[in-house]
């Protein structure tokens, strides 16, 4: 698949940006820029140290639309960030392109009928830097996630939302032939011959179908102290469906004034299709990812 896939994909609500409330009414946009940096310093430090600078760049858009019984909301995610620690090579830190539309029929009070498309993937090559930071590890659609699927939303209030799909497709795509070859991501890898000679490519698509929860929350703790989490959970009929997958993103955002602001972020993940390998290459299973990230960053909303 070619990146124009993304780009039609997600500036699909990008149009938005340019209706005005005034004079398209049932539309409400909203934009956040933000660069956010953090650095330690050592000059004859004598207990030692090195030198460290870390930044990155966040873009967030929420596009809805509201009129009777209809609404469709639109959310685009874009981060990417860097670190430098000494004298090494710049490694990410921060990478995600995701993207989730969302278009709801209200039955009853607090309760829709949805359609559901997410989309997720990252901008830059990705490496294992404890392994081999030469080899890259994913990049641009290796992998990428499309899921879609009808389902409920149930909105309480403007802090809370769950939808649930029972029945929602997805598909792993893994855009490049080197990693869809060694099974990346949960593909089935390559057929080769006694010589590790490769006879027959493997798919770069795994399509899958079960059941999706996304939940989400948001509320503001203290003045200019916000929190917002999601949490998605998968499940698939077709293999091993006791396996779920999980991705948790929690954020809380620190206002110091109207553009100066400070970014906790955590992210946890687990896959069974991800196989993690030892130092020496060896694989050793899935297992639990986090991160976690805090910085000052310029923030502007429009």
């Amino acid at each position: 698949m070619k990146k124009n896939f993304l780009i039609v994909l997600i500036f699909s609500s990008c149009f938005l940006l340019q209706a005005q409330e005034d004079t398209i009414k049932h539309w409400q946009v909203k934009q956040n820029i933000s660069i956010n940096f953090a650095q330690s310093y050592f000059s004859n430090w004598s207990a030692g140290g090195e030198n460290t600078l870390a930044t990155s760049g966040k873009y967030t858009l929420t596009a809805d639309y509201i009129k009777g019984k209809h609404k469709w909301a639109n959310w685009v995610s874009l981060a990417l960030g860097y670190s430098i620690i000494g004298e090494n090579k710049a490694m990410k830190t921060d990478d995600k392109i995701e993207f989730i539309s969302t278009y709801g029929y209200k039955l009853a009070k607090s309760w829709y009928a949805t359609m559901v498309l997410t989309y997720k993937s990252q901008f830059a090559k990705g490496y294992d830097y404890k392994v081999d930071s030469t080899i890259y590890v994913s990049k641009f659609m290796a992998p990428a996630t499309i899921d879609i699927g009808p389902g409920f939303e149930y909105t309480p209030d403007e802090h809370f939302l769950m939808n649930i799909s029972p029945a929602a497709m997805r598909w792993i795509i893994v855009n490049d032939e080197r990693l869809a070859d060694a099974g990346a991501f949960g593909l089935d890898p390559a057929e080769s011959d006694t010589n590790g000679v490769v006879i027959q490519h493997a798919k770069k698509v795994k399509t899958m179908f079960g059941a999706k929860m996304l939940m989400t929350y948001k509320y503001e703790l203290f003045k200019n102290v916000n929190l917002g989490t999601k949490l998605e959970l998968y499940s698939d009929y077709l293999d091993n469906p006791q396996n779920i997958d999980v991705n948790w993103q929690v954020g809380l955002l620190l206002k110091v004034n109207s553009w100066l602001n400070v970014n906790i972020t955590s992210e946890l993940k687990y896959d069974d299709d991800v196989i993690f390998h030892d130092n020496n290459g060896m694989p050793i299973g899935p297992r639990t990812q986090f991160n976690a990230n805090m910085m000052l960053g310029i923030g502007i909303n429009f």
